[in-house]
């Protein structure tokens, strides 16, 4: 077991970390505030390769493996979650059913200003009534004879980056009455025809990632922005959620480290009894727990990563068990954190305050 990160591995953590440091730091929390989506600032990340890590050079893209990706979720997750939920919808939820999936036309439309950061991509499964029961959807697509158009009719929610994406990975139900395998995928773009971004949701957490309701009534569809056949949308759905679960559980990793990061400064700056609480052994014991964690987490999220690239078709499981696990000891080492600081951990004044409210949804989204 190599345990070890090549050079590729170790420049894109370093760089990404320092651009976050930089570039994203001193504007996350008013952003929080104002629930402002960072659009500049991943303009910016975008120029780094961080909008299309996964995808080949043939699209525009570095073309770099797994692990990489997940240091850079880390890296990011570590200073705004919100920005990392957006960052790895695009990179892993849309642009790989595309790159797995989707004709050589609709990756030259699509791929490479995905993998650039000309647009993001956004991913339209979930529905009122339809959440980790997928093949209960009840969004509709119908053809007209030989017609070159679908025409999609239903709504989708909690559609993260659904206010800015410029392509939908759309799931509807071809054939209502074969249940799961009656569901097929579209490519959808913002200005076709019947689309419609409705409210946005209010949250506790992530404000400045969008999670938004998307309308379709009877949205024009053309015949070639079907992705796949009709009737693998499930097998779309799923092999996305996959990889989404390794993206998740990096965000889970990186947000752990920043609550940790942030609880190590406070315990050596605040005194209490004539000594900085670091001192104390029920400080210490509480860091030792939360670094403990966050590395049985971070091995996890490794293996599953390393089993991406090496034996896909191990890797069910594998990312299953790296984000149950490190969401809920994400949201464990950011409890602590906040009781760590105290009074002033319950203050907007603080980023642990916000790291709080990020971590919760961690265990819901992305297969509960």
């Amino acid at each position: 077991m190599d345990f070890s990160f090549n050079d590729h591995q170790i420049l894109i953590r370093d760089t990404v970390r320092q651009f976050m440091e930089q570039e994203v730091r001193p504007s996350v929390r008013q952003r929080d505030r104002d629930e402002q989506f960072p659009a500049a600032e991943i303009r910016k990340i975008a120029a780094l390769g961080c909008c299309g890590v996964m995808v080949p050079e043939d699209w525009g893209a570095p073309g770099l493996d797994t692990i990489s990706y997940v240091l850079m979720l880390e890296e990011v997750a570590r200073v705004d979650a919100a920005m990392a939920t957006s960052l790895s919808v695009t990179n892993s939820a849309v642009q790989l059913p595309l790159l797995n999936f989707g004709s050589d036309a609709q990756k030259k439309k699509y791929l490479q200003r995905l993998a650039t950061g000309e647009i993001l991509g956004a991913f339209c499964l979930t529905e009122a009534q339809a959440g980790s029961d997928a093949a209960a959807i009840q969004a509709r697509a119908t053809r007209d004879g030989n017609a070159a158009v679908y025409k999609l009719q239903g709504t989708k929610t909690w559609v993260t980056n659904g206010s800015v994406a410029g392509v939908f990975i759309v799931f509807a139900k071809t054939d209502p009455a074969a249940g799961g395998k009656g569901i097929t995928a579209f490519l959808v773009e913002p200005n076709f025809p019947g689309f419609c971004a409705g409210r946005h949701e209010e949250k506790m957490g992530q404000r400045c990632s969008p999670s938004v309701e998307v309308i379709l009534n009877d949205c024009e569809v053309p015949l070639e922005n079907r992705l796949g056949e009709e009737g693998q949308g499930l097998k779309i759905a799923l092999s996305a959620l996959d990889g989404g679960r390794i993206g998740i559980a990096a965000l889970s990793v990186g947000l752990a480290q920043g609550a940790m990061d942030e609880a190590v400064k406070y315990a050596k700056q605040r005194r209490a009894f004539g000594k900085n609480i670091a001192e104390f052994q029920a400080i210490q014991w509480m860091l030792a727990d939360m670094q403990m964690e966050i590395e049985a987490a971070r091995a996890l999220l490794y293996q599953a990563a390393w089993l991406k690239d090496q034996s896909p078709s191990r890797l069910g499981t594998a990312a299953s068990r790296a984000k149950l696990y490190a969401s809920e000891m994400a949201n464990r080492v950011a409890y602590k954190a906040v009781q760590i600081h105290g009074s002033i951990g319950y203050s907007r004044e603080t980023n642990v305050e916000r790291m709080y409210r990020d971590a919760r949804v961690l265990t819901i989204y992305e297969g509960t």
